[in-house]
């Protein structure tokens, strides 16, 4: 594992992202934490980590969210253009599906270990 420094969104009241970061301490992985609400991920980050999800524009979503089911967007996202949807994420990060982390060759979003100690190369 080289010493590359992450970025992770996290969201302080998501015991999953708790769990993700106590797991990126435990295996003495740098990063720096980002509150995904006040600071969403850009949308350039958006682009990469879509890239990242074969182009699967739901998995980007916080689909269990209460903002996401009062918007609707279970209905609203087939038919959104990518442009508009990265736009909606870009500017909510209550939208946005956490932990949430690009590194120069893998994106994730949400929290399996098994997915993050391959993408670590643990």
């Amino acid at each position: 594992m080289s010493q590359t420094s992450f970025t992770v969104y996290t969201y302080a009241g998501c015991s999953t992202c708790r769990d993700a970061v106590k797991w990126l301490r435990a295996h003495s992985i740098t990063f720096t934490e980002k509150p995904i609400r006040e600071t969403p991920p850009s949308l350039a980050e958006l682009r990469r980590m879509l890239a990242h999800q074969n182009g699967n524009l739901r998995r980007l979503f916080n689909s269990s969210g209460m903002e996401y089911r009062a918007l609707k967007l279970s209905e609203k996202l087939p038919a959104m253009s990518e442009a508009e949807a990265l736009a909606l994420l870009a500017s909510n990060g209550r939208l946005v599906k956490r932990p949430f982390v690009l590194g120069e060759s893998f994106g994730l979003v949400g929290f399996d270990q098994a997915a993050w100690a391959k993408a670590f190369g643990l």
